[in-house]
């Protein structure tokens, strides 16, 4: 994680550093969600709950985080966990929310009405955290926001719908959009790897009382459900959680937040390749346009140079 020196705090960045900066935390936040939209498909494909998943899942990776922590000689204590506190019980529920939903929902709805986070976060961004959104940004991302809608409705109807997952879902992408106002507000107090750290251990802390009260079974996986276990931590959790956490001090909140954007198209992909979920050209053509109306938003970001290093 990058941090501020006397140097720095005596003299602003260079622009070439600046630059840099945005385009390395682009680039750690595009690799995050395709982590992110692979991890989702595993959680589909794993026999457990939802929220089983996510007690195994993250107790596997907030070790995993403690131990590579402690080996660069970083502090993980109850203080780290004190601070990591909101951001974990955000995460926490978003997860016993989302694989829930997974369960319940196809894959496309369940990650497209995530997706819907960037006008919750888009909000909280400009209002408290002084980011300065253009106009023709907002428009792209309401172009990207009409495309997730569109192939919501197009996939209602279909066997793999739920409307219980769809309200699950919804519930998830407000506790989503809280985790990321809590990873932005977090780089005052902790390193990016002690808060993924600490929301990793109150993400498992939330889910076991949740699976216990919710009848899930939270027995020893089998072989094969730890096999899918592990590479989803190693994506979706060392890849994903650690590179955004990393990249969100890089890059304007909101970006990060309408990033996810890909994550539905992405992971629509692999669940048709992998599950056998159907796509139908109603539900693919609004997909090239949430692509699209995303890829402007990135262009203009890094052409504009709107971001300031951090």
């Amino acid at each position: 994680m990058y941090r501020a020196s006397v140097t720095d705090l005596a003299s602003p960045p260079a622009l070439n550093e600046t630059d840099r900066s945005l385009n390395q935390g682009l680039l750690g936040a595009s690799a995050a969600v395709v982590a992110w939209a692979s991890g989702t498909v595993i959680a589909k494909a794993i026999d457990m709950g939802g929220m089983a998943i996510g007690v195994y899942r993250f107790a596997l990776f907030s070790v995993i985080m403690i131990v590579w922590l402690r080996a660069r000689g970083i502090q993980f204590n109850l203080d780290v966990l004190r601070k990591s506190a909101i951001g974990g019980l955000a995460l926490g529920l978003d997860i016993a929310l989302f694989f829930s939903a997974i369960k319940l929902t196809n894959v496309v709805n369940a990650t497209l009405i995530g997706s819907l986070q960037p006008i919750f976060v888009g909000i909280v961004a400009a209002k408290f955290f002084g980011e300065k959104i253009h106009r023709r940004d907002v428009l792209w991302s309401a172009v990207a926001l009409a495309g997730v809608v569109m192939v919501v409705l197009a996939s209602n109807g279909t066997p793999q719908w739920s409307l219980a997952g769809d309200i699950l879902a919804f519930g998830a992408m407000l506790t989503w959009g809280a985790y990321f106002i809590a990873s932005k507000q977090s780089k005052n107090v902790l390193t990016s790897g002690q808060f993924t750290a600490g929301t990793s251990v109150w993400t498992v802390l939330v889910n076991i009382p949740l699976a216990v009260a919710f009848s899930q079974d939270l027995g020893w996986p089998t072989a094969t459900s730890w096999k899918w276990l592990i590479f989803m931590t190693a994506t979706s959790g060392l890849i994903g959680h650690s590179l955004m956490n990393w990249s969100l001090v890089r890059i304007p909140l909101w970006i990060g937040s309408v990033m996810t954007l890909f994550i539905p198209v992405a992971a629509s992909a692999i669940a048709w390749i992998f599950l056998d979920e159907p796509l139908s050209l109603a539900q693919v053509a609004p997909m090239a346009l949430v692509l699209g109306a995303l890829a402007m938003v990135i262009r203009n970001q890094s052409s504009a140079k709107q971001a300031t290093a951090t």
